[in-house]
């Protein structure tokens, strides 16, 4: 089966890269991003290329090369599906917040109303392909919706999820560890459309790197596989307190232990704690997959992961109002990094937005810089806690335009984002002009102690 129209429901984090990836590699096949949010479209459409909502290192190039020529971002959803050969659907899927499975299944109704859509307005046949982050078995339920349509259409469902780190998702795109395509591998039209989405990737991408599965193998790797690496981090992070009273070092501890060929280094930088958008939505989606099973010890097992990260948040943050004698009320405490990570403006499960929220209880006054995430989104984590009133919110916290700026007469500065710029910073301006003593917390282990203390800081790090 050839495919010459793609069509991705969805302009976010994992749509909009990897569809400006496909459209960059595969100039015969015309590729088109549509999503109902008429501000995010109109990003991706802005003269200004770096204007585009998802900030990723290379990113803005690929769209400026491949934008208008064969791939284009829309409003007019049901005008792209019809055209479409295959439509990937790439919708938010966050953790219910109601009704039964709150708190840790997966809120599935965006991707309901997506299917819906597509049989209403489907008048010829389509391989649909989910891209967003799913509960097994969830294919069966999309399958059962675009069948009985009466229209006489026929679909085919295809499970491709993502494995894109924010920061290096335009390098994970185009040198991927392995491509994951599950489908109905047991039928003659399964198969084909499996090959016709294995042929699109083989464009970029060797096919000893593009791997075959059923459908729900596929759906389950990507929990597991997200699962496995939030375990890493919640494991070196319960060592990195164990470290801190015992006076070894973390980081030692870590080298160590991934020399280990068995182990690995990789995801063993203690930390504050993760953040991002699957970790902890993924790891709690498989915690009510195994208690729906009756897996009461395996959901135990899991849900200890998110556990021992709020734990590392939190206990960093009672580090601060200890350190600073027990209270910080109206102390100014700089926050430097709002973004869950470096090299992107995502901030979702943003280790800082928590840290933030605690210290706001305890009426600290918060200064934030972020070289890219806005004021506006800012605010709006905060807002969605729900914690305290927007007035509260800017009352208690401003967001600043420089790091010397929110650190300028700050008692504390904590850096919660491993920004590359932070390591260049001027720390001995930046300590002349913060009062005495000066106080400085690490939460990404981005700075050397030493050189910190030998400047007159009190400082702090995970792990020792």
């Amino acid at each position: 089966m050839k495919i010459e129209n793609i069509c991705c429901i969805g302009a976010g984090y994992v749509g909009g890269p990897t569809m400006a990836i496909i459209a960059q590699k595969c100039p015969h096949i015309n590729v088109t991003v549509v999503d109902i949010n008429e501000k995010r479209i109109a990003a991706w459409n802005d003269e200004d290329v770096n204007n585009i909502p998802i900030y990723e290192p290379g990113l803005s190039d690929i769209v400026k090369e491949a934008r208008g020529r064969n791939l284009f971002f829309s409003t007019e959803v049901d005008n792209a599906i019809d055209k479409a050969d295959m439509i990937f659907i790439s919708v938010n899927t966050p953790t219910k917040t109601y009704g039964m499975g709150k708190g840790m299944a997966a809120d599935l109704k965006f991707i309901e109303l997506c299917a819906r859509q597509i049989a209403r307005v489907s008048t010829s046949d389509k391989i649909v392909v989910e891209k967003s982050t799913l509960p097994v078995r969830t294919a069966e339920a999309l399958k059962n919706i675009l069948e009985n349509t009466g229209n006489g259409v026929k679909f085919q469902i295809l499970s491709n999820p993502e494995f894109l780190a924010e920061g290096t998702a335009v390098d994970d795109l185009l040198t991927p560890d392995r491509v994951l395509i599950g489908g109905d591998i047991d039928s003659e039209k399964g198969k084909e459309a499996v090959n016709a989405l294995v042929d699109v990737y083989a464009n970029w991408v060797s096919k000893e790197h593009i791997l075959t599965t059923n459908v729900w193998s596929s759906e389950l790797s990507k929990l597991t596989a997200n699962a496995f690496l939030a375990q890493r981090v919640s494991s070196i992070n319960a060592m990195s307190e164990l470290c801190e009273k015992t006076g070894a070092d973390v980081n030692e501890v870590a080298k160590a232990v991934g020399m280990d060929s068995r182990i690995g280094s990789r995801f063993l930088q203690s930390s504050v704690g993760f953040g991002g958008s699957c970790f902890q939505k993924d790891i709690l989606n498989l915690v009510y997959i195994a208690k729906s099973y009756g897996l009461g010890e395996v959901a135990d097992y899991w849900e200890q992961v998110i556990i021992l990260n709020d734990h590392q948040k939190r206990r960093f943050a009672e580090k601060i109002v200890k350190t600073l004698f027990n209270t910080v009320s109206g102390k100014k405490i700089a926050i430097l990094g709002w973004a869950f990570k470096k090299d992107t403006n995502d901030t979702r499960e943003s280790a800082a937005i928590y840290v933030a929220d605690y210290l706001m209880n305890e009426q600290a006054e918060i200064i934030v810089y972020d070289p890219k995430v806005t004021e506006e989104q800012i605010y709006a984590d905060l807002d969605y806690l729900g914690t305290r009133s927007e007035n509260e919110n800017r009352s208690l916290l401003k967001v600043v335009n420089t790091a010397k700026d929110a650190c300028r007469d700050s008692h504390a500065v904590a850096v919660l984002t491993e920004w590359d710029e932070y390591k260049k910073l001027d720390w001995k301006e930046i300590y002349s002009n913060m009062l005495k003593p000066a106080f400085l917390f690490d939460g990404r282990r981005l700075l050397e102690r030493k050189a910190m203390e030998d400047i007159g800081f009190e400082f702090y790090a995970i792990g020792n």
